[in-house]
């Protein structure tokens, strides 16, 4: 698959993948958002019911005072004014009777009758005359009765802010009303609420009332007809609002969850994927250059093969231990460099062995440096060693040690500049008691920043530009890295274009 296919498949999977995440994101902050205007909503609600109940119970207390007053006065009246038409009738009654018992005289019976007349019509006009000082009553007690609400309107309106709040709402009272609101409006969660007076902060509070923010806190006042410098406010807090406010969102979650991992698993994908293209190129790479770094020798140990077939050659002794020699030569080369690959591989398998021994450092490098000196000599340069190590005893395996010392001097003389004669300088010091420092300096091409950070890796080599002969696998600095590695100690690398390369290694001193 081509690099720019990759790339497409990625930001079409990436924008699909962002565009998934982002609208559940906006989804659970529409929930949450209208969540917490609707609990605001009930709480509110709540809090105007349990203030309106506050207010009716303050009016009953003072119309059961004033009717209490006035209840004697009133029982007074009204026994009066209905046993009087009662009594009037009565009387009435009598009269009537009375009068026809004691008149025995004869009497004509038209005058009778009229008579009876007579005296019915004084009957209905005495109960009409009966009745209506009834309502005259009736509408006296009525007026009164105004009156007397009227009163207690105008105590209430004037010295109801003087009760204290304590006895106007007191804390049972309220939570009751606020336990029994919430519930009705179906927010069966724990709450803490304060009675707050403007000019005297705090008048009571409940033990668990800690409000962490403003926000979290739900008032209303108390009372609102009372003077604003008299006026008291109900503040409520919830402890578990997040986790009320939450639960109804939590069934995102795993849906958040789920798309994390898609985009994990996509983004490791992708990288598998790049990674995989990178080795693919990193073997085309490691196989052609593995072509070029056989091909040499191999092309050498034949033509010196076909020169054994010619009769002159092996009559001459000079010419045969020439091409014998050819032949010794690039087969140790040969087996060099398979010898790289196959201790790399080992490594990593953790297959190898190694011999660690009590070594001087300064020795061997020492050593190593004469064995090179005449390939650096070659191209006009020349190395300095400034080996001022005062302990220079480690523990390393002698052969992995020097071959690391001749890889990186042999890195110094293959990324020389052509223009310039290699100088190479090898120092030894020691930075403290416990350890010994090695320093390999060159004034080659150098790298860039960005190759400093890949140069230790397998496979990788350093572009360098119009150069075309420099060969290798781009296991070099791998192979260095891991046996500085395996000795306990570290390596870094310090380079400027044209400037050259400065390896520093740190090693543990032998105890």
């Amino acid at each position: 698959m081509k690099r720019s296919t990759i790339w497409i498949l990625t930001v079409v999977m990436a924008i699909a993948l962002l565009g998934l995440l982002a609208m559940q994101i906006v989804y659970m902050e529409k929930m949450i958002s209208m969540r917490n205007s609707q609990f605001s909503e009930i709480v509110m609600r709540s809090l105007y019911s349990v203030s309106t109940m506050l207010e009716q119970n303050e009016t009953k207390f003072f119309l059961d005072k004033d009717l209490a007053e006035a209840e004697q006065m009133y029982s007074g009246i009204s026994q009066n004014s209905f046993n009087f038409s009662d009594r009037y009738e009565a009387n009435i009654d009598t009269t009537l009777n009375t009068e026809d018992l004691d008149n025995r005289r004869p009497a004509n019976l038209s005058t009778l009758k009229d008579l009876n007349e007579q005296r019915k019509q004084d009957l209905r006009n005495g109960l009409n005359d009966s009745y209506q000082r009834k309502q005259e009553i009736l509408k006296g007690q009525y007026l009164y009765q105004k009156s007397l609400l009227n009163e207690v309107i105008l105590t209430i309106l004037n010295h109801s802010s003087d009760r204290p709040i304590q006895e106007r709402a007191d804390s049972a009272t309220v939570a009751t009303y606020l336990r029994s609101e919430l519930d009705f409006n179906g927010l069966n969660l724990p709450f803490e609420f304060a009675v707050v007076s403007r000019s005297n902060g705090i008048v009571y509070k409940t033990a668990g009332y800690s409000p962490m923010s403003q926000q979290d806190v739900y008032s209303l006042v108390l009372f609102p007809n009372d003077p604003k410098n008299k006026q008291n406010t109900l503040n409520v807090t919830f402890p578990n609002k997040s986790d009320y406010i939450f639960s109804s969102v939590k069934f995102l979650i795993p849906s958040l969850a789920f798309t994390f991992l898609l985009l994990g698993v996509f983004l490791y994908t992708i990288s598998v994927a790049f990674k995989q293209k990178k080795l693919s190129e990193i073997k085309n790479d490691f196989i052609n250059n593995m072509t070029h770094e056989f091909k040499t020798p191999i092309s050498s140990i034949s033509i010196a093969a076909q020169m054994l077939n010619d009769d002159s050659v092996r009559k001459s002794p000079e010419m045969l231990k020439h091409v014998s020699t050819v032949i010794n030569d690039e087969t140790k080369r040969l087996r060099f460099q398979v010898e790289k690959v196959l201790q790399l591989s080992l490594f990593d398998r953790k297959n190898a062995t190694m011999r660690l021994e009590e070594e001087d450092a300064n020795a061997s490098i020492y050593s190593v440096i004469n064995t090179f000196k005449l390939k650096v000599e070659k191209y006009g340069g020349h190395i300095n060693a400034n080996l001022d190590a005062e302990d220079p005893i480690i523990n390393v395996d002698r052969m992995h040690f020097t071959n690391v010392i001749f890889n990186l001097l042999d890195n110094a003389v293959k990324y020389r500049r052509e223009d310039v004669a290699p100088e190479l300088t090898v120092t030894t010091v020691n930075p403290d008691e416990d350890h010994i420092q090695i320093t390999v300096q060159d004034n080659g091409i150098g790298m860039k920043r960005e190759d400093l950070k890949k140069i230790f890796e397998k496979f990788y080599r350093v572009s360098t530009g119009n150069l075309h002969d420099v060969k290798g696998f781009g296991l070099g600095l791998a192979y260095v890295s891991k046996m500085i590695e395996l000795f306990g100690g570290s390596i870094r690398a310090e380079s400027e274009i044209n400037q050259g390369s400065k390896f520093i290694i740190t090693l543990p001193l032998y105890k």
